[in-house]
């Protein structure tokens, strides 16, 4: 008689053609399989699509996938039925008779997965049906859109709590890619799960060097840039810019010294953005200059780095962004270029949205948490796993600016400074935001600064955030350099409000002695 385990594997090997379950994706069967809701969270690259393909072989029954982009739901489908599974999706731009072949083959019975966006659900037709169908899941991809703490929230996809109240029978997954311990919270609460089993897995990313690189304008910018490009000279290249006209003004500088350049947005056409993305899945563009809108579905293996030219809204989209690189998990390398005037471009976003009060004051936090991922000095990949809370920590990688900073797969520093004429004259010293920040400490200063640094990553470990989250080392440094003796001098300290006052002042005190 074959154990579980031999069937699971056999399964695997059989269906999809694989030999062994990635990291958490077993975990996750596992609770699917015992009809229970399940919150997981696994990164780009780690396996989402198989935790909801897998209940279909193994149940020989239907799974309904929510899927947020035609495109993505047509790649999985044609993936599918290439590898012998049946499968198809449901959307707009089908004709009648599309759309009857499909529930003409659901009908015959037996494991199908259909995949719809989260708009049919609302549909009073599709509801009928879904009442009496034999159905093992409900799978919500991407469902860091059901959230407004998310970075990518869809009004759509806060109605997809009608699916537990018509079939509360039906185990359901969330699955997403990157979420915040806040953002779970949320997910959870809007698709009605019941007592989920939250599992986060994989954020560690071993083959990704990640690097942040404080620069004093766009010109130094375009420096590093051209410098990482020539870095890399194999693979494919996607560089995140925070505005629309940002994406085309580097990718038309661009053009004009490398080859296979493109640019992609969402205000081109949807003719135009089908093409550029086919471009780029084919090869004829290597270097595709971007906003936020490429992204969700991208599945190309050999990313071998991603820029961002601007700093994202949160580390959310960092993280998501970075993880397009090195799919295949060969070495690559993701480099952020940060600047203040990229905080200002984030919060005028901030300031002219029409979000309520409350997610305005989420996303300013958001903010400021990132810029102080930029301007930490602690292991980034360790700071990233606590950040999420992965089942995971680790307290070096070995291969990020901070713990390898003579590593081949840094981006060197560009030898010249400026171009003539460049925009760093604007600046009276010419330095980096950072380097200005950073004032030059003499030795006692500098042992309170590392003491500090020590207090501080004992802090983080104690209360399981990350180092960048108790203070940045601006704050560290200022600390440092002015040394205060009561509350009240600490409030004087650029990054200590009231919260961090009440939280770490009587702590602090005692670091900096007598």
């Amino acid at each position: 008689m074959h154990s579980p385990d031999n069937h699971f594997e056999k399964l695997l090997h059989t269906g999809f053609g694989l030999a062994s379950f990635r990291r958490g994706q077993r975990e996750i069967i596992d609770a699917i399989l015992g009809k229970k809701d399940v919150l997981a969270v696994l990164p780009t690259g780690g396996g989402k699509s198989l935790c909801y393909q897998f209940p279909a072989l193994f149940s020989n029954q239907l799974v309904v996938v929510i899927s947020p982009l035609i495109a993505l739901m047509k790649d999985q489908v044609a993936s599918l039925q290439r590898q012998g599974l049946r499968a198809g999706c449901l959307h707009s731009g089908q004709s009648l008779d599309d759309k009857r072949r499909i529930f003409a083959d659901m009908e015959k019975g037996g494991p199908f997965l259909l995949y719809l966006s989260p708009e049919r659900v609302q549909k009073e037709g599709f509801r009928q049906w879904i009442r009496h169908r034999q159905i093992a899941l409900f799978a919500v991809d991407e469902a860091h859109c059901v959230s407004q703490w998310g970075h990518d929230f869809r009004e759509e996809y806060g109605q997809l709590k009608i699916l537990k109240e018509i079939r509360p029978d039906v185990p359901m997954l969330a699955l997403t890619a990157s979420a915040t311990p806040t953002v779970l919270r949320d997910i959870s609460k809007n698709l009605s799960l019941r007592q989920p089993e939250r599992m986060v897995h994989g954020f560690y990313r071993s083959n990704l060097y990640y690097q942040v690189e404080a620069c004093a304008d766009d010109d130094q910018k375009v420096l590093f840039l051209m410098q990482a490009l020539s870095q890399t000279p194999e693979g494919r290249v996607i560089i995140y810019c925070g505005t629309r006209r940002s994406t085309e003004e580097v990718a038309g500088f661009l053009q004009k010294y490398v080859e296979k350049v493109g640019f992609y947005h969402a205000g081109l056409s949807p003719e135009e953005r089908t093409r550029t993305q086919e471009e780029y899945t084919r090869g004829d563009l290597r270097i595709l200059v971007a906003t936020n809108a490429f992204g969700m579905g991208i599945d190309q293996p050999d990313v071998r780095l991603v820029v961002h030219f601007q700093m994202p809204a949160n580390i959310d989209a960092l993280y998501q962004e970075m993880g397009r690189a090195g799919r295949d998990g060969a070495p690559s390398t993701c480099l952020m270029l940060y600047s203040r005037k990229d905080k200002g471009l984030q919060s005028y976003f901030i300031q002219n949205s029409e979000a309520p009060a409350e997610i305005k004051s989420a996303r300013w936090r958001n903010l400021d948490a990132l810029v102080s991922y930029a301007e930490g000095s602690e292991c980034r990949h360790a700071e990233i796993l606590t950040y999420y809370r992965d089942s995971q920590r680790i307290d070096r990688c070995g291969h990020c600016d901070t713990c390898d900073p003579v590593s081949p797969r840094r981006i060197q520093k560009p030898a010249v400074a400026t171009p003539s004429g460049a925009s760093a004259k604007k600046r009276r010293d010419g330095r980096s935001p950072a380097v200005a920040a950073a004032a030059v400490l003499d030795a006692d200063q500098e042992a309170r600064f590392q003491n500090l640094r020590r207090w501080r990553k004992e802090k983080a470990q104690e209360l399981d955030i990350p180092a960048f989250v108790v203070f940045n080392d601006q704050t560290l440094r200022q600390l440092a350099l002015k040394n205060p003796r009561s509350i009240d001098e600490l409030r004087s300290i650029h990054g200590i409000g009231e919260s961090k006052l009440e939280k770490f002042g009587w702590d602090l005190l005692a670091q900096l002695g007598p």
